[in-house]
């Protein structure tokens, strides 16, 4: 982006007006037009919103980031490090002396400052969602070796920087830029504008701010993963078409010149081990693919895939029995198949679904289309529970009575029934605020919490959270719901209750319910409900609590909660028993 472009996205967005997004960049150096870029970016990304960003004193990086102060509204903030905030020294606005003696004092100097600064980011990092770009400007000539040559002091210096990354990335609510990210989208020659830095305290070219603002806001408004991937496999899992040359002509190695597409299942067995759901749409014979699939070369285990839809059929077809079986909405998942046709045949079907093309012999091409699907199932970090999913699904697809379709109130006979609950709000929960962000069946009203929001929720001494999780006899399910709200006396606000829909049909909304006037002895329970468009689950669960159709601000005291809950759950133990 040209800097003409980014004040022109600017005046439009103030303009046009719209609720706040308060950001902030701490940083050592001035950050100028890089502010202007990312407030351009943040607009295009966030249309409906007016992005404000502070900054803060210019030299005092720590002290900045010390200031992002709980009391504040902010919604993300930015961590710039450059050399410079670990010692002036290593900077082109110092005047101190250079020489030899004086590398053991820079390195002393860096270790001091590092630790302050890890430890500012830890403290601030627990209310406010924090991104850290570390040095992205080249080290001056102050070592004795040549330009060519990597120096002890600049090794011990550079581990210095590691150390703090590797510290800082571990912590919640703290994400660390890619270097190689920016390294692909701004050279290292191209980044230093030294006669910036000297007239303003702006040491970055405008290609490098617009560069590194990009990748900022990609943080700021971080997009919601996809949770399924639905793959083709002639000409795309392997090469060669499975009904024409065997599952003995079919490739993925060297020796055929295919080994991108053992790329591509490797590729796609990680995304599996993480969570992600993997089902095939294949138009092909059944028994084949069967024996295709137990090659004892695969890439990855067939087991990963669920389920195997292969048939004669149009590909819309299955995709929509997939989707039936993961029950989940077309918007979360990709579908990637060689041919154009079978591409927007689906996509008529599904409009809502992303169609990606396999670039069948382009090994360039394969390459780049695994760093795009990175980007789409990109998540902060892999909790228990989507290690589970796919398990969890099989077991659901196997139980007659268990189903995409099942009824909330369709009791099931499922034994040995553990449900534990945790009203903790410190350290926050991520797997808690995922679970609200993305469920949509069960949900009270369809708000969303961006991670500042969602923090300063539990930051208030009123506000109350409980997260259950549930297991039985045939495994874990994991954190499958979470309540949040507030109480005033006697009276407990219900601002968000989702419930994963793997448990439905397990009444567990019922026990939360009977939990809930346990734990916080209410007299009155409101829910702050809205309807939307996919949330009948939860409007039906409302209307047997309540006795009528729920409204905005409806409420039910805690003798009739009591009835109604004790009485679903003794007429689930009824018929189990």
């Amino acid at each position: 982006m040209k800097l003409a472009e980014a004040l022109n996205l600017v005046m439009r967005m103030r303009s046009r007006g719209g609720n706040l997004l308060p950001c902030c960049i701490a940083a050592g150096i001035n950050p100028l037009h890089l502010k202007t870029f990312l407030t351009a970016e943040l607009s295009l990304l966030c249309p409906d919103q007016t992005v404000e960003i502070r900054e803060g004193i210019y030299g005092d990086l720590v002290g900045n980031v010390r200031r992002l102060s709980i009391g504040d509204d902010l919604e993300f903030g930015a961590v710039l490090i450059e050399w410079t905030d670990l010692d002036p020294r290593l900077g082109v606005r110092s005047a101190a002396k250079w020489s030899n003696s004086e590398l053991s004092d820079i390195l002393t100097t860096a270790k001091g400052r590092s630790s302050r600064l890890r430890q500012a980011i830890e403290e601030v990092g627990l209310h406010l969602p924090l991104t850290i770009c570390f040095p992205s400007l080249p080290l001056p000539p102050y070592s004795f070796a040549s330009s060519w040559q990597m120096s002890e002091f600049e090794l011990d210096l550079r581990t210095i920087v590691q150390s703090l990354a590797s510290d800082v990335c571990r912590l919640a609510g703290v994400g660390v830029l890619s270097s190689q990210s920016l390294d692909q989208q701004s050279p290292m020659a191209a980044r230093l504008d030294i006669e910036s830095d000297i007239r303003t305290g702006f040491p970055y070219s405008l290609s490098h701010a617009s560069a590194l603002a990009a990748l900022l806001a990609q943080f700021a408004k971080r997009p919601v993963p996809k949770k399924g991937l639905i793959t083709d496999l002639d000409d795309t899992l392997w090469r060669g078409i499975l009904g024409e040359i065997g599952i003995g002509g079919i490739s993925w190695d060297l020796e055929h010149g295919s080994q991108m597409h053992a790329f591509y299942q490797r590729f796609i067995g990680a995304l599996a081990s993480e969570g992600v759901l993997i089902g095939i749409a294949s138009k092909n014979d059944h028994g084949l693919v069967e024996e295709a699939l137990r090659r004892s070369d695969l890439a990855l285990s067939p087991t990963m895939f669920f389920p195997v839809e292969a048939r004669w059929t149009p590909k819309s077809q299955s995709v929509a029995r997939i989707l039936k079986t993961w029950n989940v909405g077309s918007e979360s998942v990709v579908f990637i198949d060689d041919s154009p046709f079978e591409l927007e045949e689906v996509n008529l079907a599904f409009p809502n679904i992303e169609c990606v093309r396999f670039p069948t012999k382009d090994n360039t091409a394969i390459y780049n289309l695994t760093l795009h699907l990175r980007n789409l199932f990109g998540k902060r970090t892999v909790f228990e529970e989507d290690t589970i999913r796919l398990e969890s699904i099989r077991r659901a697809h196997s139980d007659a009575n268990v189903n995409a379709g099942a009824s909330l109130t369709e009791p099931l006979d499922h034994t040995e029934t553990e449900i534990t609950f945790n009203s903790g709000k410190t350290p926050p929960d991520p797997r808690a605020l995922e679970l609200v962000n993305k469920t949509n069946q069960f949900n009270l009203n369809g708000q969303r919490y961006s991670e500042a929001s969602w923090h300063r929720l539990l930051l208030d001494p009123n506000s109350f959270l409980l997260v259950a999780s549930y297991r039985d006899k045939f495994g874990p399910l994991g954190k499958i719901a979470v309540i949040a709200g507030h109480r005033y006396k006697r009276k407990l606000t219900i601002n968000t209750w989702v419930m994963s829909c793997r448990a439905f049909s397990r009444r567990v909304e019922y026990r939360c319910l009977v939990e809930l006037i346990a734990q916080f002895d209410p007299e009155e329970i409101e829910f702050q409900y809205a309807r939307t468009e996919r949330n009948e689950p939860l409007h039906n669960f409302l209307g047997e609590i309540l006795g009528t159709s729920p409204s905005p601000g409806c409420a039910v005291s805690r003798k009739m909660a009591e009835i109604r809950a004790d009485a679903s759950l003794n007429r689930q133990e009824s018929i189990n028993g």
